[in-house]
């Protein structure tokens, strides 16, 4: 696997948050992940993506935004890797925080976690897949979503790589502890 469209030859270090349960949205205890400049962009930072995910066992990916409403899933975790533009998203619902994302930056979410696009730059454009290629629904905090919905977040299993680091750091040293 080819490790040249890396910023920096050393394991990135992950911004971590964790966003509490608003009676909507129910979020999780695992910490959101946020690489920043994690990759170089260009034209192959897509495919690059795409590859280096499957190779970590994410997959089932695609190519587009993301939604401007606040939605989650709640049968998979989720790994959003920005390949062109920025975007200000709002994470972890309406209590949640608002944060700026660019060409290079990978998030990993875990189950639960609210997200959505508030703007972004024509231009913006991200990858996403999920941990063994699950199947992912779009919850949007409705009501009678849930127990059903915190069930099956709860029996999630972990994901065993990092969709961006593999064995080292990341889910690993964040989800697994």
């Amino acid at each position: 696997m080819a490790t040249s469209l890396f910023a920096d030859s050393a394991v990135p270090v992950p911004e971590t948050y964790i966003f509490q349960d608003d009676g909507r949205i129910p979020n999780s205890r695992y910490p959101l992940l946020v690489y920043r400049k994690a990759l170089k962009t260009g034209p192959a930072g897509a495919s690059w993506l795409e590859q280096h995910f499957a190779a970590n066992n994410w997959t089932n990916s695609w190519r587009n935004g993301v939604f401007p409403y606040h939605h989650y899933h709640s049968t998979s975790h989720e790994v959003l890797g920005v390949y062109s533009g920025t975007a200000l998203l709002h994470l972890g619902g309406e209590k949640g925080k608002q944060l700026q994302v660019a060409a290079g930056d990978i998030l990993v979410i875990p189950a639960g976690v609210g997200h959505k696009k508030i703007e972004a730059s024509e231009d913006f454009g991200v990858v996403g897949a999920y941990p063994d290629g699950r199947s992912y629904d779009v919850l949007r905090g409705e009501p009678g979503e849930r127990p059903h919905a915190d069930q099956r977040i709860a029996a999630l299993p972990l994901p065993t790589r990092d969709p961006l680091t593999g064995l080292q750091g990341g889910v690993q040293q964040h989800w697994h502890a």
